[in-house]
């Protein structure tokens, strides 16, 4: 039996805090997907996706033989204006009865969405950024939480050097996406062997490099390339060495959740049987063949 833990979210199926973010399928149709494609555990998604109350969620997520992990909060860290621990605590406040015990932070410009142009932090920002990272995790954990830092396109910590002035400034571990950190310049198969004692959660996604070329060429929006599924591929379909990552968590001893992802834009509510859960389908399919294949020839 494998022991590396595979899990998934609700952004596979479109479901985004951005707002204007495509169709927003239903969380009946989401979750039936999930279940069916063997899942028993997911992100809770953005907020909207299921009931308010944590105890609410917990058990609609139960109904269909799920349990919650975590969720994806984006929140400003490097303002000194703004304190970014209220929203961190609201959130954490319903992790205690929805089970969830990871904290996934992307620290957010204030912009709207991912595809506006960044600015480079000052040093002054770099160093509240810095403190507020080691505030949130210190708050998760005593509240038996885990938070991690996920590096993504059009946030504050994106590009190789953010990762490793975050790497060198602060002990809060990683998310460790595959897509965003190959598209911020950082060699994902290189991070997983060097670094994997700061991994703590993953988002397995799978990268398609001539899309991420068009889109660091201006040819094409970040979102329009995702509208389009010419940037994120199927896990195992696109030009990641996912089976070198896999390989050096197995060896590593990680033990933390691998989510499978692949960030969509839904246009339209597909016809049953359609739509996104064909790509999660044959995500999680090449998946469980590597992990399989890693493993047995390691037995």
């Amino acid at each position: 039996m494998s022991t590396l833990r595979i899990a998934t979210a609700p952004i596979s199926w479109g479901v985004s805090e951005v707002e204007g973010w495509g169709v927003q399928l239903p969380p009946e149709r989401v979750l039936t997907e999930m279940r069916e494609l063997g899942f028993d555990a997911t992100e809770l998604g953005a907020e909207g996706f299921l009931p308010p109350a944590p105890e609410d969620k917990a058990h609609v997520l139960a109904e269909y033989g799920l349990t919650a992990i975590g969720s994806f909060v984006p929140v400003g860290a490097h303002q000194a204006d703004v304190d970014p621990l209220p929203r961190v605590e609201q959130e954490l406040a319903d992790y205690a009865a929805s089970g969830a015990d990871v904290l996934v932070l992307a620290t957010v410009t204030g912009a709207t969405g991912y595809d506006d142009t960044r600015e480079p932090l000052t040093p002054a920002q770099w160093s509240t950024l810095l403190a507020n990272l080691e505030r949130i995790r210190e708050a998760a954990a005593a509240q038996g939480v885990t938070a991690v830092l996920h590096p993504h396109v059009g946030t504050v910590v994106e590009t190789a050097e953010d990762i490793q002035a975050v790497l060198e400034g602060s002990t809060i571990p990683f998310c460790f996406d595959t897509g965003h950190l190959m598209i911020g310049g950082t060699d994902p198969v290189r991070f997983a062997a060097e670094h994997a004692d700061r991994i703590a959660y993953m988002h397995l996604k799978d990268v398609s490099l001539e899309g991420m070329r068009r889109v660091k060429d201006g040819e094409i929006s970040y979102f329009d390339a995702i509208v389009e599924d010419s940037l994120y591929r199927p896990v195992g379909e696109g030009d990641v060495d996912v089976r070198a990552i896999l390989t050096s968590l197995v060896d590593s001893g990680f033990d933390g959740w691998i989510v499978l992802e692949q960030d969509k834009v839904v246009r339209e509510e597909p016809a049953a049987g359609e739509g996104p859960v064909l790509d999660a389908r044959t995500s999680v399919e090449n998946v469980r063949r590597l992990v399989a294949e890693i493993e047995a020839a390691r037995s």
